[in-house]
């Protein structure tokens, strides 16, 4: 295999449906530079590996095959496979995801050669929803900058092409791995991206991402939603202390407040509600001056009371 420009890191676990789709989606690149695969397998208990020992083998000049006797975790999986990676650039395909685009890479590689500033290039993607069949053109407004991303994190997984040296930084200086509280990979390091590099944004849409309707971001139980969302904002409050002097730090604890708050007006009973009001007034006094709590409280007593769902 010549010595690739770009690596493409696919982590996968218990993708048995999707992996062949996601794997033939990278094959069909057409690019003027070399491209490797990654397929970063995690022990899965269904056919995974067996689909991607056979590509490695079909493949051996564009695949290889990173996995070990047990299973790692999702973020010690996603580390290995970046890590074994040698592109000058990282593209992120995970195992259930595919592209539409066959020239994605090839515009954004160009991109991202044209403007050695530039550490992060990512496009628009098509979010699919499993089961109801759904789709949604993400993201409506294309963000760039740390203090926007902050509220809202637009880059999505399966359509980002990345310097790897700056991926290594990252690893190296945020440490992922000692905040298990923070449910997602991907969020962490397109912040810190936004935070220490310049990111574009290609006005296409290159990859389609399944929304699965169980995942760490997906869930039917109104209590997981929550702690996704806590979690997200949580993450985006350690970067705001760290690389943006806390400027948004109130502002932040609104938005995890109020997401909170805006579930719970649908779902669950009104002494949830209010418990989960009073532990964030009484963590940050100031939020009881905030009328969201108060105006969300209304609308569940007066409009939402009897059909409130109470699955957690």
């Amino acid at each position: 295999m010549n010595t690739p420009l770009v690596s493409v890191c696919m982590t996968t676990y218990n993708h048995a449906p999707y992996i062949a789709r996601a794997i033939e989606s990278v094959l069909a690149q057409r690019t003027s530079f070399a491209v490797e695969l990654l397929l970063g397998e995690d022990c899965s208990s269904d056919s995974t590996p067996d689909i991607c020992r056979s590509y490695a083998a079909r493949y051996p000049d564009r695949i290889r095959l990173v996995t070990s006797e047990h299973n790692v975790g999702m973020r010690a999986n996603y580390r290995r496979t970046i890590e074994a990676c040698r592109g000058r650039y990282v593209a992120i395909c995970d195992g259930d995801d595919w592209w539409c685009d066959p020239e994605k890479l090839e515009r954004q590689v160009a991109m991202l050669e044209a403007d050695p500033s530039l550490g992060l290039c990512y496009t628009r993607s098509l979010r699919l929803f499993e089961g109801t069949g759904r789709e949604l053109h993400y993201p409506e407004v294309m963000l760039t900058d740390f203090d926007r991303l902050l509220f809202n994190n637009t880059v999505e997984n399966c359509t980002a092409v990345a310097r790897r040296d700056l991926i290594l930084r990252y690893y190296a200086e945020v440490r992922p791995e000692e905040h298990p509280e923070w449910l997602t990979d991907d969020a962490p390091m397109w912040l810190w991206f936004a935070a220490e590099s310049r990111i574009a944004w290609l006005d296409a849409e290159t990859a389609v991402h399944l929304m699965l309707p169980q995942s760490v971001s997906q869930s039917g139980l109104y209590r997981k939603r929550i702690a996704f969302c806590d979690s997200l904002m949580d993450t985006s409050l350690w970067f705001d202390a760290r690389y943006g002097a806390g400027r948004h730090r109130y502002r932040l604890l609104c938005r995890r407040s109020d997401v909170a708050l805006w579930v719970l007006s649908y779902h669950g009973p009104v002494g949830e509600y209010l418990a989960r009001w009073w532990r964030d007034v009484r963590r940050t006094p100031r939020l009881a001056l905030h009328p969201a709590g108060y105006g969300l409280l209304l609308k569940k007593i007066l409009f939402r009371r009897k059909g409130a769902d109470s699955r957690g």
